[in-house]
C-alpha cells in the first residue's frame, strides 16, 4: 500500500516542483524578456548557444516515463522562442529544428507540433530538409487513426516538399497519402481534406510546375491560423502566381485562381 501511494504521489510531486520553479522564475523571466530588447548581438548569440546545449541534453536524458510532459514543456519553450519577434529578427530561427528534435522524439504523436515545425523550420529557418526528415521519422509512429486527423502531417510534409524544395513528385505522393488517410473518416473536415489533397496531387501529376497546385499549397499555409507575417508571405506568393486573395463577409480568406494553369 505504501509503495502504491508513493507511485501515485510521484507525478503530483513532479508537477508541483515544476510549478514552483515556474513561479519562482517568473519575475526573472519578465526581467530577461525586457533586457533582451537592449541586449547586444554577442549576448544574444551566447544565450542561443546555451539554449542549444540544453536542448541537446534533453535529447539524451532519461524521461522516467514522462516523455509527453517533457514534449509539452519544450513546446512551450519553443513558442516563447518563436514569438520573440524582435530577437528573432536579429538572430534568426536556427534553433527551431532543435526544439522539434526533442518534441517529436519524446512525443511523435504531438499533432499540433508538426504544423509549427513546417512553418518555423521550413519557412523561417529555411531548413525544409530538416523539417521533412523530422516529419518522415514521426510518420513511422502514426497511422490514419492514431492520432485522429494525422493526415495533416502528410499535408504539411507536402507543403514543404513543393514550396520549399520544389520536389513535385514527392509532394504528389504526400498529398495522395493525405487524401488516402483522410478518406477513412466521414466528417466534413476530413472529406474536404481528402478532396482538396487529391486535386492537388492530380494537378502535380499532370503538370509538376502547376501554378494551381502551388496556389492550393500556399492556401494551406494561409488558412492554418498562422501569424500575420506568415499570412502576408502566403498572400504575396499567391498573387505572384497569378491568384487573388479576398476576404469574405464572414472574415475567411477565399482564393481566386488564375484563368490558366
Amino acid at each position: 500500500m505504501l509503495l502504491s501511494r508513493k507511485a501515485i504521489a510521484t507525478p503530483f510531486v513532479i508537477c508541483a516542483c515544476i510549478l514552483g520553479v515556474g513561479l519562482i522564475q517568473f519575475p526573472q523571466l519578465q526581467k530577461l524578456i525586457n533586457s533582451k530588447q537592449s541586449a547586444s548581438l554577442e549576448t544574444l548569440e551566447k544565450e542561443i548557444k546555451s539554449e542549444n546545449i540544453r536542448l541537446n541534453l534533453l535529447k539524451t536524458i532519461p524521461s522516467f516515463s514522462y516523455d509527453n510532459l517533457i514534449a509539452d514543456f519544450v513546446y512551450l519553450n519553443f513558442l516563447q522562442y518563436f514569438g520573440d519577434d524582435e530577437v528573432r529578427d536579429r538572430t534568426g530561427y536556427s534553433l527551431s529544428p532543435e526544439y522539434f528534435e526533442v518534441i517529436l522524439e519524446r512525443d511523435p504523436r504531438f499533432l499540433a507540433a508538426y504544423q509549427s515545425l513546417s512553418i518555423s523550420t521550413s519557412l523561417y529557418a529555411a531548413m525544409p530538409e530538416r523539417a521533412i526528415a523530422l516529419s518522415d521519422k514521426g510518420l513511422k509512429s502514426l497511422s490514419p487513426w492514431v492520432p485522429e486527423k494525422s493526415y495533416y502531417v502528410w499535408r504539411y510534409k507536402g507543403v514543404d516538399e513543393l514550396l520549399f524544395l520544389g520536389n513535385a513528385k514527392a509532394a504528389q505522393q504526400s498529398f495522395t497519402m493525405a487524401a488516402n488517410w483522410a478518406r477513412n473518416f466521414s466528417d466534413a473536415e476530413s472529406q474536404l481534406i481528402a478532396n482538396t489533397s487529391q486535386r492537388t496531387a492530380e494537378f502535380l501529376s499532370r503538370n509538376p510546375n502547376s501554378k494551381y497546385a502551388q496556389i492550393s499549397t500556399w492556401s494551406i499555409v494561409l488558412n492554418n491560423h498562422v501569424d500575420q507575417r506568415t499570412q502576408k508571405r502566403a498572400i504575396r506568393e499567391i498573387e505572384a502566381l497569378g491568384g487573388k486573395v479576398i476576404t469574405t463577409p464572414e472574415g475567411t480568406k477565399k482564393i481566386i485562381f488564375p484563368p490558366k494553369d
